[in-house]
């Protein structure tokens, strides 16, 4: 029997109308609307697309949006008064430098500019001291693994004293979700192994398993037989393997896959994401979730 297929635009669309819903209520009773600031540096095309979905379910949200496009050549100094103007905007509740940046500019001195208070991504260190301390500390949780901890509670998978393994410990992915997902509140309380590539006999530790939470960025990295039977597969990995070409528009489109076999770890696990379509749909959505929740702590009504 093949695993339940969590399906993240699924997820999505049901986050985003509880999200306008609260966005509506809020400027019925208090006349203000959350605040978006995305800033593009150059005109790198993943950026520009990722920025342009960004600003898309902004405005479908009813926020303010404000896109600042600034020249690749700009100095350090200049991107660093511009993140200061929208630090003292009150209009503006969610600051957000779109990554990378050219080399002549020092991407954590610019994380560590904007303020915490409107660090929407989760970047900064002070929120990253939040989520480790974590209960109501906790602001901004970095929006994938945010995104990864909903994939699994609203698919009903239990998370309270289950074993999780994370393979995978960056910053953005691995080390933030091991944080959540420990932590003493619902939709946690779990006992996490965060395992990677060099993690002596990976296979043992993901075949304990309830949940397994992979996010290392190679490709069939996970096998098959190392998935525990029943277990939830959150497959993080977007590797680009190939091209082909596309029946509908006749163009070449990248060939994407996870780090997990999917074709034949679904018919092990219990529920599975799939990729494309599972964790990818969920981080823009918890960027608009935060913002609206620095709103309600902007307001006094969190």
């Amino acid at each position: 029997m093949s695993a339940k297929l969590i399906r993240g635009t699924e997820i999505r669309d049901e986050i985003l109308k509880e999200i306008k819903g609260e966005v509506d209520r809020i400027k019925e009773e208090h006349g203000v609307v959350p605040g978006l600031v995305t800033i593009l540096v150059g005109e790198n095309p993943a950026s520009v697309s990722y920025v342009t979905s960004k600003i898309r379910t902004a405005q479908s949200l009813g926020y303010k949006e404000v896109q600042d496009s600034q020249p690749e050549d700009i100095k350090e100094e200049d991107l660093l008064s511009l993140i200061d103007k929208y630090n003292k905007d009150d209009s503006i509740h969610g600051i957000l430098v779109q990554l990378p940046l050219p080399k002549q500019i020092d991407e954590k001195k610019v994380l560590n500019t904007i303020d915490p208070d409107k660090d929407v991504d989760g970047f900064h260190p002070v929120n990253v001291g939040r989520l480790m301390i974590g209960g109501g500390e906790v602001k901004f949780p970095p929006c994938t693994p945010a995104g990864i901890q909903e994939l699994i509670v609203r698919s009903g998978v239990e998370t309270e004293g289950a074993e999780v393994v994370v393979v995978g410990r960056s910053n953005i992915v691995g080390k933030p979700i091991a944080n959540i997902l420990l932590q003493k509140a619902p939709g946690a309380n779990a006992t996490v192994t965060v395992a990677h590539t060099r993690t002596k006999d990976l296979a043992y530790h993901c075949k304990r398993a309830d949940i397994l939470v992979v996010a290392a960025g190679v490709p069939g990295l996970v096998k098959p037989e190392w998935i525990k039977p029943g277990a939830c597969v959150i497959d993080v990995g977007v590797n680009r393997v190939g091209e082909k070409i596309s029946e509908k528009t006749g163009k070449k489109i990248a060939i994407l896959k996870g780090d997990v076999d999917f074709d034949k770890a679904k018919e092990i696990a219990g529920y599975i994401t799939p990729v494309p379509g599972g964790v990818g749909p969920m981080t823009i959505t918890m960027l608009m979730k935060n913002t609206l929740n620095s709103l309600k702590f902007h307001l006094g009504i969190a």
